[in-house]
């Protein structure tokens, strides 16, 4: 049994398990990080980022004008963002029989491995999973589309020229592998490839190997996965949580008895607590909008936005918030909001009583209701009349490369009056904010990461004792800014199995026993001899 890492990114994993004669990829994360490296694309003309200056090496042998450009101390890529994707020369894809995904956020690299490589299988999924990633593949598009940048830059990405680059465009790894935006036409395609799986549902695998998902607890149809044989199991455990969020409950008791268990998706933000951020978010945000300023919350357009919704609409009556404007900007934000009301059977069991009172699960529809939360899928048409201030505005992308937040940054960065509040942990919100440097407005930085952390994942191996652990090398050592955190790592006997990218594990399984069929007439003469 061999297990093949394809990305770097542990939150956005992307492995090939191959298990007896089938292989399985885990997961296709798409690590988005790489666009930290570019110059937003703003949607109305921005006088300030066109007449930023081109880079020049200290020596003028090097002039890259036309695809570097510097901002406050920094150098950016002027040209459409790229991603960087799962590495693609360790093994040939197409010979990948099935992917299985765990959660909307690691699907987003799912076109580039169906459309590019020859992939003939079949993709297994929730429904929630299905939908939500569709949105958000669909929103990603939008973003990229709606403004084109003609210009390429490749120059930057010669081993010679960017050896000479600042940090950190000199440290950025793999930059050949990185690709623009794949479109909808592509999206479309990758997903009719998609078979619905529900909870504990078994999907045999060539008569082989059996696959169930489980929940996990994260977001809206997230799941961990069981791959077993007759003889032998691995759980695959991803993006997990045991609080109490608005999805179904983790399922722990299923993951028991594992010969092997592979670990991603633990939280990026181990010492921050959920509660804590949120009650950070509401008392920052209100204190804000007394002072009349504004607030600009960049996030995804699923997933921690309706816990914070669900945050505010307690808050709002109390904070005395009631007449502030809450705006919901993006392509999809009418239908995500609609889905996460349409999901019941996703749902924890608080949410689905709601459904059958009947009464909307998620308060948000009442904020809409009442006129505090409005939607709009831009910032033209509707958006630009109904407009007002001081104001509440979530809208993406979180990176603060592309999306409206960007036009937000830009009209009202200059002022200290207003605040933006990051709540995602996916972005170094230093390095979502170098291009818009010098920047007055205020900065709060509130990540919201429910997904597991180091002490209740080593509570959850004592309980379920998988035989051996197999997880991404940053598990395995504390963090560098914290090296004296031995809290912040996993320690467990025996001590976990580390994969970082392009390695390829050989993992302990020893097969004991394996099932045959045989013809009545054969067995009869083993029996004899």
């Amino acid at each position: 049994m061999k297990l093949y890492c394809l990305s770097g990114h542990p939150t956005l994993p992307c492995n090939v398990l191959k298990f007896k004669s089938t292989t399985i990829m885990l997961d296709c994360g798409l690590d988005t990080t790489s666009v930290l490296n570019f110059l937003p694309l703003p949607l109305v003309h921005s006088p300030r980022l066109s007449k930023l200056p081109g880079w020049v090496s200290k020596d003028g042998t090097i002039n890259l004008g036309k695809e570097l450009k510097e901002c406050a101390g920094r150098v950016f890529v002027d040209a459409q963002p790229e991603f960087c994707l799962p590495e693609r020369e360790l093994l040939d894809l197409s010979t990948i029989d099935v992917i299985l995904i765990s959660n909307y956020h690691c699907m987003m690299a799912l076109p580039y491995i169906t459309e590019h490589t020859g992939f003939t299988g079949t993709v297994y999924a929730t429904e929630p999973t299905l939908q939500i990633g569709r949105l958000l593949m669909e929103e990603l598009v939008n973003f990229m589309e709606r403004v084109p940048k003609a210009q390429s830059a490749t120059s930057w990405k010669n081993k010679e020229i960017q050896r000479m680059l600042p940090g950190p465009l000199k440290d950025a790894v793999d930059v050949w592998m990185w690709k623009r935006c794949y479109s909808m036409q592509e999206v479309n395609s990758a997903l009719s490839k998609v078979q619905l799986v529900g909870y504990s549902q078994k999907v045999e695998l060539f008569g082989a190997v059996q696959v169930s998902p489980l929940s996990s607890g994260y977001s809206l149809g997230s799941s961990n996965w069981i791959i077993q044989s007759h003889h032998e199991k691995v759980s695959y455990v991803s993006g997990s949580s045991l609080l109490t969020t608005h999805p179904q409950p983790m399922d722990q008791s299923s993951l028991k008895n594992s010969d092997v268990l592979i670990l991603t998706g633990l939280t990026q933000m181990p010492t921050a607590n959920p509660d804590g951020m949120l009650g950070e978010f509401c008392s920052n945000l209100a204190m804000t909008i007394r002072a009349g300023g504004n607030v600009l919350v960049p996030c995804y357009s699923s997933g921690v936005i309706y816990d914070l919704l669900e945050c505010l609409y307690q808050f709002i009556e109390s904070a005395n918030l009631g007449t502030t404007p809450f705006y919901f900007i993006s392509p999809i934000a009418n239908s995500s909001l609609e889905f996460s009301q349409i999901f019941a059977e996703w749902l924890c069991h608080n949410k689905q009583t709601k459904v059958y009172l009947p009464e909307p699960p998620f308060p948000h529809a009442e904020l809409i209701q009442t006129n505090k939360l409005k939607h709009y899928p831009s910032i033209h048409g509707d958006f630009s009349s109904e407009f007002r201030q001081p104001c509440v505005v979530f809208t993406g992308h979180p990176s603060l490369r592309f999306g409206d937040v960007v036009h937000f940054m830009e009209l009202w960065g200059k002022s200290s009056l207003n605040t933006i509040i990051f709540t995602e942990p996916d972005f170094s919100y230093l390095d979502a904010l170098a291009p818009y440097q010098p920047l007055a407005m205020k900065c709060v930085y509130c990540p919201i990461d429910t997904r597991l952390n180091f002490h209740q994942v080593s509570k959850l191996l004592k309980e379920v004792q998988p035989l051996h652990v197999v997880c991404p090398e940053q598990y395995t050592q504390p963090p560098l800014t914290q090296s004296h955190r031995s809290d912040l790592m996993l320690e467990l006997q025996p001590p976990p199995m580390p994969y970082r990218r392009c390695s390829v594990l050989n993992l302990p399984f020893r097969r004991r026993y394996e099932r045959i069929y045989i013809l009545p007439e054969c067995a009869v003469i083993l029996a004899l001899t």
